[in-house]
C-alpha cells in the first residue's frame, strides 16, 4: 500500500467519523430541543418523551433543521415564543450535544 492509499483510507476514515458524528449530535440536539419545547408546551413525563422522539425519528427520515425548528416554532407560537428563541435554542441544544459526544470520546 503506497503512502498514496494510506493518506486517502485516512480522509475517508476521518469523512466518515465526522459524519457519524454530526447525524448523533443532530439527533440528540433534536431530542434536547424537543424536550424544552415539551416543558414550555406544559408536557409531562411520556408525552414530553414521545414529543421529543417524534422529533429524532421524524429528523432521521431527512428532515432538515429549518423543518424542525418550523415544527417547534409552529408548535410554540400559541404560547408567545418566537422563532428566534427556537432557533437560539436550537443552536444551544446542538453545541451541548456536541460537548457531550466529544467527552464520550
Amino acid at each position: 500500500m503506497t503512502t498514496f492509499d494510506k493518506r486517502e483510507q485516512g480522509f475517508e476514515a476521518k469523512f466518515a467519523h465526522d459524519e457519524e458524528l454530526m447525524f448523533k449530535a443532530a439527533a440528540r440536539s433534536n431530542k434536547l430541543l424537543g424536550l424544552w419545547a415539551a416543558g414550555q408546551l406544559g408536557l409531562t413525563g411520556d408525552e414530553a418523551a414521545s414529543y421529543a422522539t417524534t422529533l429524532v425519528t421524524d429528523n432521521v427520515a431527512n428532515q432538515t433543521m429549518d423543518e424542525v425548528l418550523d415544527k417547534v416554532s409552529g408548535d410554540l407560537a400559541g404560547k408567545g415564543v418566537a422563532r428566534e428563541q427556537v432557533a437560539a435554542k436550537l443552536q444551544e441544544c446542538l453545541h451541548a450535544a456536541l460537548q457531550q459526544l466529544e467527552a464520550k470520546e
